[in-house]
């Protein structure tokens, strides 16, 4: 009698892969290019991601948001929680001895190292708490931040930020909502860690996160059509209203309003994020350096594209260090269609 033949079931995955390990064993392929410092600095930023994810987390339960009464440099209304999360940045990446320079959203000057005080080599540009707004409506918010290596023979001053988002070294967001996500391109492809509460550590979860080269989906704030420019009405009309001769479908609108919700959707599924110049905002709402910079490197290292419309992101040259920019990111077809209504 034959003896039946056992299922080939899929082996169970036993190793749990850290951030810290990760980035570890990503740093160790570079060889003798990698200090070290570089990992030490990331896994202070995990850490105030722990710290802002349960803050996030009692915000929501205990109303911790209530109005500070004082405005960011942006004009815009400061939460507690915006002013908590922005010292725990700050705090937790200089307590790293890893840091020069520090930019901060919430801060109207670049934060030079004290020389007195144990000084690194790297340079974070950060948005302590993107989308805190959304807050009381239980819509995921994040932290952004982007990180540069001093210029060799600077000591760290703000000229050591003001450069092409080319030369970033790494980049990433941490997510809050439901979990705590945090996605990270140390320029060898993105990957996203999910937070294990049990464990206390980010685990990973997304590993090597590719965009597909075109999607289905289109994110832009269309409350402000009546100001978008031409190009961008035009290329919007294209998705939404195709041709039946073309034979495709009309792209789905998703818009959440948290920059950090809105790219990690795109990421994940593909489509285009857009949040545009127009006659009212010039050159748009987003920051160049802690927002623009961060996410289209995170979307060039995931396969997409990120433009102004008429030029790449990561190649302007910064003036200042709260200087903003329009954006427009994900699918690289889509984001391709979208430059040739700007040509």
């Amino acid at each position: 009698m034959s003896k039946a033949q056992a299922p080939q079931d899929t082996p169970i995955q036993t190793e749990i892969m850290t951030l810290t390990r990760h980035v570890l064993t990503q740093q160790q392929n570079l060889g003798t290019a990698a200090s070290g410092d570089l990992t030490l600095l990331l896994i202070a930023i995990q850490l105030t991601s722990k710290f802002i994810a349960s803050n996030v987390r009692k915000a929501g339960l205990i109303n911790l948001v209530g109005l500070a009464g004082a405005t960011n440099v942006q004009g815009e209304e400061q939460k507690k929680l915006d002013i908590l999360s922005d010292d725990i940045m700050v705090s937790s990446l200089i307590a790293s001895g890893k840091c020069a320079v520090l930019v901060s959203e919430e801060r109207d000057d670049a934060i030079i190292v004290p020389e007195g005080n144990q000084k690194g080599t790297y340079c974070v540009v950060f948005d302590p708490l993107d989308g805190s707004s959304n807050i009381d409506a239980g819509v995921n918010i994040g932290t952004i931040f982007g990180i540069y290596r001093v210029q060799e023979g600077s000591k760290g001053t703000v000229e050591d930020v003001l450069r092409p988002g080319s030369e970033m070294v790494a980049a990433g967001y941490t997510m809050y909502g439901s979990s705590a996500n945090l996605v990270l391109t140390t320029g060898q492809g993105v990957n996203g860690y999910t937070l294990d509460s049990s464990l206390g550590e980010f685990i990973l979860t997304h590993p090597n996160i590719k965009l597909p080269d075109r999607g289905k989906i289109y994110s832009f704030n269309e409350g402000n059509s009546l100001y978008f420019h031409e190009p961008t009405r035009n290329y919007l009309d294209s998705i939404k209203y195709p041709s039946e001769e073309s034979g495709k479908k009309p792209y789905s609108a998703r818009y959440i309003g948290s920059m950090v919700a809105d790219v990690h959707r795109t990421l994940l599924y593909g489509g285009i994020f857009g949040y545009p110049g127009d006659k009212k905002t010039k050159s748009g709402k987003l920051r160049l350096l802690y927002e623009a910079f961060p996410m289209a490197m995170l979307i060039e290292q995931a396969g997409g594209v990120a433009t102004t419309g008429t030029g790449r992101i990561l190649d302007i040259q910064p003036k200042s260090i709260h200087e903003r920019c329009p954006v427009f990111l994900g699918s690289k077809d889509d984001v391709n269609d979208l430059i040739s209504f700007y040509k």
